[in-house]
């Protein structure tokens, strides 16, 4: 039977999720997994429930915010593998000396896409001590539209994820000026479904899961160019060499885990921002939200890499 599985957008942070697909590791766990790009985030839990999607993937901040609207959701993360925040502020000029006080002197252009980027950040600027709301900032615009305005003069920085960031560096266009992955773990992506899809199919998420594991191995088994040439066809427009350089960086910065499990210190760093932003108004419980049974499972099966 198919398994439809929704990714939220496409982005190269992704890329521990387009491997299975693209080295056939479902098709080894027995599996047919089918992958679509979901019509709407505000209806993940409508999808699930409604059959539209077995399993997404996509941020903890997702179940959170489903949880805060609705505490019997049923909505359950199961198996993580991106570790860390991907995004970047980039600037029109070079500053290899950053603090996040700078931004009290610039105009800042965040993501607009999703919550979570600015979430995560403003909570970075309360703990150094800054007011989010002192920062001039515009938040209206999509991540293409503040790049081009990064390259106009028009923003001083721009927030904003791969490839646009190897984009600007390789065009001379931008400057490095904060990498959020620095922050250490903040937990990014999971695949999710309703703890009754669990329950019904514990085998079938057993093999999703270790079919993440093995294709994770193989990510940190090679180099960017051999990873970019894998995933390319999911990136038809971006250059090989820039899409290698983008996922080389990703995996300097440690932004995908070695395996399937959602840590705990990760899930409360990232509630934290959503808490401190006002995009939750209750402290969800870990336990609510995650099931690391399958992960467990298969680390200690340690399978052997796609």
């Amino acid at each position: 039977m198919p398994i439809t599985i929704y990714e939220s957008f496409r982005a190269v942070f992704y890329t521990p999720f387009y491997l299975p697909h693209a080295l056939g590791a479902y098709e080894a766990e027995g599996l047919d997994v089918q992958l679509s790009t979901s019509p709407g985030l505000d209806d993940v839990s409508v999808h699930l429930r409604d059959g539209q999607a077995d399993v997404y993937w996509g941020g903890p901040m997702r179940i959170m915010v489903n949880y805060d609207r609705d505490p019997n959701c049923g909505i359950i993360g199961f198996c993580e593998a991106v570790t860390r925040d991907p995004f970047f502020l980039i600037g029109t000029r070079a500053n290899p000396g950053f603090e996040l006080t700078d931004l009290a002197n610039v105009l800042l252009a965040t993501v607009s896409e999703v919550p979570t980027p600015w979430m995560c950040l403003q909570n970075d600027l309360r703990r150094a001590g800054i007011d989010p709301d002192s920062i001039v900032r515009t938040g209206e615009a999509s991540m293409a539209k503040n790049a081009a305005a990064l390259r106009a003069g028009a923003v001083d920085v721009a927030q904003l994820f791969q490839p646009q960031v190897e984009e600007l560096l390789s065009a001379g266009a931008g400057h490095i000026w904060y990498v959020a992955a620095a922050r250490g773990p903040c937990s990014y992506t999971t695949l999710y479904c309703l703890q009754a899809t669990l329950e019904k199919q514990p085998d079938v998420m057993h093999r999703m899961t270790r079919a993440m594991f093995r294709a994770q191995k193989w990510l940190h088994a090679h180099d960017g160019h051999t990873v970019a040439a894998a995933i390319a066809s999911f990136f038809p427009d971006c250059p090989i060499d820039l899409l290698a350089a983008a996922v080389e960086r990703y995996k300097s910065l440690g932004i995908w885990g070695r395996n399937p499990r959602l840590p705990r210190a990760g899930f409360e760093r990232l509630r934290e921002a959503l808490l401190s932003g006002g995009l939750i108004k209750n402290k969800i419980a870990y336990e609510t939200c995650v099931d690391m049974r399958f992960a467990d499972a298969v680390i200690l099966e340690d399978p052997h890499s796609i």
